[in-house]
């Protein structure tokens, strides 16, 4: 008993020469359809190959797209008088497409991609002969460069690579997760429960704050708001600097021994 699924069988060039004449002679557009499908599987073929040898700054779906619309123009463009078969000048039309699609998309020269591919070239002949990974020394030397060369020429790849964040990097039936989804954010606001805890902690400086002598307060103020200088404030206030510089660490010990659970917030005059 044979098991196992069927394999979809590849049309013949015969056959897409005659489906093609058809739609030539009726226009019909069920025949070009008809093309279309059989030779969509040659179109995903060609995307993913490329979509792997060089460094892709599109989705899969914006090549496929680019693709499947170079198949189109091939149904259309075809003579079968100049040799070629229909897949033949397809493939070449649709490899081009996807070709000029990703460089559009790329930021790095082409002496760059072309350098990084004998990197990693270098790089499998390297582990596949020795069993293990280069360093960058030997790297450098299967790779025909300097190790300043390589160095530089890894940075400026590294700089090139450029992605949507909106990328899945991993999908099931209950989640999809894009890549923004991973990066960590800074913002404190966007997160509901540090936003709370932010706001608590503003307010508990500003009952610590209001129980300073009005010296103090005003010290602070022209510490930290209007940006003067110890000196300056002196000054402004009639005192000396040292003393100036006293009352601060007053304010500091003070305010430390009030805030002493909030030291995130309070780092900021520390």
């Amino acid at each position: 008993m044979q098991t196992g699924t069927k394999r979809a069988v590849r049309s013949s060039p015969s056959e897409a020469l005659s489906i093609w004449e058809e739609y030539r002679r009726t226009n019909d557009v069920r025949l070009r359809d008809r093309l279309v499908f059989m030779f969509m599987p040659m179109v995903r073929h060609i995307v993913y190959r490329k979509a792997r040898e060089i460094p892709a700054h599109c989705d899969a779906e914006d090549l496929l797209s680019c693709g499947l619309e170079a198949l189109i123009r091939s149904i259309e463009r075809y003579d079968p008088h100049k040799g070629a078969t229909l897949e033949q000048y397809a493939w070449t039309r649709i490899q081009g497409a996807v070709l000029d699609e990703l460089r559009r998309h790329d930021w790095a020269p082409r002496s760059l991609r072309r350098d990084e591919r004998a990197i990693n070239n270098a790089r499998s002949s390297f582990l596949a002969e020795h069993e293990r990974q280069p360093t960058h020394a030997e790297l450098a030397t299967a790779a025909g460069m300097s190790p300043a060369e390589l160095s530089e020429r890894l940075d400026q790849a590294a700089l090139a690579e450029v992605g949507s964040l909106n990328r899945t990097v991993r999908s099931d039936e209950s989640e999809q997760l894009e890549r923004i989804d991973t990066l960590q954010s800074s913002d404190r606001e966007g997160d509901p429960v540090a936003s709370a805890e932010l706001a608590e902690a503003k307010a508990r400086f500003r009952t610590a704050f209001a129980r300073l002598s009005k010296q103090q307060r005003e010290v602070l103020a022209l510490l930290y708001v209007n940006e003067l200088t110890l000196r300056e404030i002196g000054q402004r206030l009639g005192v000396s600097e040292s003393r100036v510089s006293q009352i601060h660490s007053q304010i500091r010990r003070r305010l430390y021994e009030q805030l002493s659970g909030e030291l995130s917030l309070f780092s900021g005059i520390c």
